[in-house]
């Protein structure tokens, strides 16, 4: 008998996704005798208490008899069960100096680390995550925060939607503005992206005719890496090696901005990898977009502009183009950000059943039966120790 916990998201703001749904939990129960799902009890979880008690998990807060344990957010350190295998994000790949803490307590408590955001294919894919739908949060709240910022037209918020399918619904009849939409990256959070341009009626145009002239329409634009980045010296960009050495790239996003009303920001980004624009071009006359959605939101990254993340109760701040500092949103001379770190819980149902139909699809076999090489590359510490994939790491966890 193999036990799986669901732990409570302790995380402040709170979190209310999970990584299996009670449905998908009955799938799995009905599909392996030998499995026994406990599942911590949470007032605040998308899905209550009794819907799992009647997929046929058992509701305890004690989690000390399940050998894996399932969460979405980091775990509170003073909540971390010695010994077990846990899974979540846990925000540490990149040194995130607010989670130092957490990395060493899973290292002292024999904990083995399995994050989902390292959980990829061997091209380097991602398999699961909550990108499409924080895609689709993300560029819904973009073109709502433009409507406030002009008047044109009003977007209702998409927490007050009961699910994805009452959100599409509220775009019947609404008319846009030929306004002008630039979409960064080409994964997760751009295919949500690019869904809510295409729900809300905006034309895509290729990146050559983007930059040529304006359009009696509303329309958008991909920008993808070869459109982002070249190559300082060669003027060329190659995906591969972009990802080996992107301190040899620079950006050329900057004529976009002379043609763009709204950046809807899906890049993947990390120390190294050259922003959209600097700080002072925002101050150009020619720097004309209104409102930055940065779905990726890493304050100070791609979008240099980014503060830090907003909350989902008020997920736009402005920036004054003069003096790049924060003011109010929907001011007369500043750019409105919208950076929120926790979007796709505005469609908690909807990006849970997403993810749990992800992870049970490519990880979940492998995870029970013990792990594969796969999961290898995507566990950050096991047995006391880093593992060899996050060895780079140990300045980290050792406050250098």
């Amino acid at each position: 008998m193999i036990k799986i916990g669901i732990i409570k998201e302790e995380k402040i703001p709170a979190d209310n996704r999970v990584a299996l749904t009670p449905d998908q939990c009955r799938w799995l129960l009905s599909h392996n005798n030998q499995l026994s799902i406990v599942v911590q009890p949470s007032a605040i979880r998308c899905f209550q208490d009794a819907e799992y008690e009647r997929a046929g998990a058992i509701l305890s807060d004690d989690l000390q008899d399940c050998s894996i344990l399932l969460g979405i957010k980091e775990a509170a350190v003073d909540s971390l069960i010695e010994d077990k295998t846990y899974l979540f994000f846990s925000h540490t790949r990149k040194k995130q100096p607010h989670n130092r803490n957490l990395l060493k307590a899973i290292l002292q408590k024999n904990i083995t680390l399995i994050d989902y955001e390292c959980l990829e294919h061997d091209d380097g894919q991602r398999i699961i995550g909550f990108g499409f739908f924080a895609g689709i949060v993300g560029a819904h709240n973009g073109i709502m925060a433009y409507g406030k910022r002009t008047g044109l037209y009003e977007l209702e918020r998409v927490f007050k939607q009961k699910n994805f399918k009452e959100l599409i619904h509220s775009y019947f009849g609404l008319k846009l503005p030929n306004i002008k939409v630039a979409v960064t990256g080409s994964g997760r959070v751009a295919h949500g992206l690019i869904e809510i341009m295409n729900l809300l009626g905006l034309h895509e145009v290729e990146p050559d005719d983007y930059l040529k002239r304006r359009f009696t329409y509303p329309v958008y634009t991909q920008l993808k890496g070869k459109d982002l980045y070249e190559h300082e010296v060669t003027g060329n960009y190659s995906r591969e090696d972009f990802h080996q050495h992107p301190q040899n790239y620079q950006s050329k996003f900057l004529p976009y901005a002379s043609q763009t009303d709204i950046l809807l920001n899906g890049v993947y980004w990390e120390e190294g990898i050259p922003r959209l624009f600097r700080k002072e071009h925002i101050s150009q006359p020619d720097f004309i977009i209104q409102t930055i959605a940065d779905i990726s939101d890493d304050k100070g990254g791609s979008v240099p502009i980014n503060m830090g993340s907003a909350t989902i109760e008020a997920p736009v701040y402005g920036i004054d183009k003069t003096s790049r500092k924060q003011t109010a949103p929907y001011e007369h001379n500043a750019i409105d950000i919208m950076a929120v770190s926790n979007l796709p819980n505005e469609l908690p149902r909807d990006a849970s059943r997403y993810f749990g139909e992800q992870l049970i699809k490519y990880v979940w076999d492998d995870l029970v039966k013990g792990g594969n090489a796969i999961i290898q590359r995507a566990t950050i510490a096991s047995g006391g120790r880093l593992t060899q994939h996050f060895a780079y790491l140990q300045d980290y966890v050792a406050d250098k």
